[in-house]
């Protein structure tokens, strides 16, 4: 074990929009990707409500219908990398918690059928599967922002009524694993930041959500120092890699699918444990080249030593 000095690496964000229903979630998740630059994909899960705004904003989306399991949100995220987005948009995570096939009814349904009623029991096999979903959110490669429901509670101020969010339909503690969070009010669409770990906002001072918002992030976002391999490292590994026969290679492909995606602070250990491999098969061709020699010397010497036709 060895500890290093911190340093703030270059990432992805990890944005939570929270508000009632009209608060604006859908719409902010929008500006503040299109802020952020590059492909959008949206998780819809909404009944395809995101595709109304499709005249002002450019992204595609997959229409996620129920059930709404954890898995089936993680194979969403994932077909997003794959098909080579730079923000991904859930809207609304509250479905893994609360929709049909999340995980509530998950949990009901085995406390029911499997542990006679103990609801507490079967949270056993639940919570593995919601902290997977959060596992992923976590560390996926590209941007991701979720949207989330919160319950609604009407308050009167003088001859005014307002609706605002007083709780999160999520597992409590879900916005831990977020930079920033933002709570929309119904009133005006202004947002409030609830937690921000970026120092770009004002605590209590509401504020609209613009492409702006997005840009302010994806600066701040770029301004660490690299994380994942630098370019001219990326070049060096895979010319190691060029060194081997493809059998090796598909092995390293195995452990390493793409030296981009790995942290910069490893390319020393992955490109010392190329060189050892190729020097290896350097060693095993050699090897095999001897060994090729030295059979057709024995060749040679037993068939000079048959005897000659009379």
């Amino acid at each position: 074990m060895q500890f290093n000095k911190a340093e703030r690496k270059r990432s992805k964000l990890r944005l939570a929009i929270a508000g009632v229903s009209g608060s604006g979630k859908t719409t902010a998740a929008l500006q503040i990707a299109k802020g952020l630059g590059g492909k959008i994909a949206m998780i819809d899960t909404e009944n395809g409500s995101s595709s109304l705004y499709s005249d002002k904003f450019d992204f595609d989306v997959l229409e996620l219908e129920s059930p709404y399991t954890p898995e089936r949100f993680i194979e969403a995220i994932e077909a997003a990398e794959q098909a080579g987005y730079e923000t991904v948009i859930i809207d609304s995570m509250s479905h893994e918690w609360d929709g049909t096939g999340g995980c509530l009814e998950i949990n009901a349904l085995l406390a029911n059928t499997k542990y006679r009623g103990n609801s507490y029991a079967a949270w056993n096999e639940v919570t593995p599967k919601h902290q997977k979903l959060l596992e992923k959110i976590v560390t996926s490669k590209i941007h991701l922002i979720a949207t989330v429901r919160s319950k609604a509670e009407i308050v009167k101020e003088g001859n005014k009524v307002f609706k605002v969010g007083m709780k999160y339909i999520m597992r409590d503690g879900f916005e831990y694993e977020f930079t920033t969070v933002f709570d929309l009010s119904h009133d005006g669409h202004f947002a409030m930041v609830s937690k921000d770990r970026t120092g770009l906002f004002l605590a209590e001072t509401p504020f609209l959500i613009t492409p702006e918002t997005g840009g302010q992030l994806n600066e701040w976002l770029n301004s660490g120092e690299n994380y994942y391999m630098d370019d001219d490292n990326l070049i060096a590994l895979n010319e190691q890699l060029g060194k081997l026969p493809s059998d090796k290679q598909l092995l390293v492909r195995k452990h390493y699918p793409n030296f981009a995606n790995e942290p910069n602070s490893r390319f020393a250990e992955i490109d010392s444990g190329l060189q050892k491999m190729i020097e290896q098969a350097k060693a095993e061709k050699a090897k095999a080249a001897q060994a090729e020699v030295e059979a057709d010397d024995l060749r040679d010497l037993e068939h000079s030593q048959l005897p000659s036709e009379a």
